[in-house]
């Protein structure tokens, strides 16, 4: 699985890094200091951008409830020590990284006790994802998107 995951993050960044420079995404006239422009982040930022997608997750976590561990609260309430399950929700963001796969690149974090994910681009599409796998260690997880 680190080696996809490695895999991966070093295609993503090549993919990213191997275009040509585009005329077409400058913006405002590049500061001069000295005599000499400044470089600026705005083109890959610019080119960048699209590839970053929001993450939405729910989920459900089983909880158990430090109370439920006396016997006396439990006696004196008439209780059984039963884990209490909620529902969970979580953001994050993420990166495509192979666009014609679907894989998304995120926090492992973020989809955590996962039972729906979904992804949604910077033009708004939202989209179901599956997860591929999860590396909590490295605090790194892969999506699919499943709709395209």
């Amino acid at each position: 699985m680190k080696r996809v995951l490695s895999a991966l993050v070093v295609s993503g960044a090549i993919a990213l890094m191997s275009g040509a420079p585009c005329s077409s995404f400058a913006g405002a006239p590049i500061p001069e200091m000295g005599g000499a422009p400044l470089q600026s982040i705005a083109p890959v930022v610019s080119r960048v951008t699209p590839g970053v997608v929001g993450i939405s997750v729910r989920g459900r976590v089983r909880e158990d409830n430090p109370l439920l561990q006396d016997p006396v609260f439990r006696r004196f309430f008439n209780m059984q020590r039963q884990p209490i399950e909620r529902e969970t929700m979580a953001t994050g963001s993420g990166v495509i990284v192979d666009a014609a796969q679907g894989y998304v690149l995120t926090n492992a974090h973020v989809v955590e006790n996962a039972t729906s994910i979904e992804v949604t681009t910077k033009d708004n599409r939202r989209l179901k994802a599956k997860l591929i796998g999860r590396d909590p260690e490295t605090d790194i997880a892969v999506l699919q998107i499943s709709e395209r």
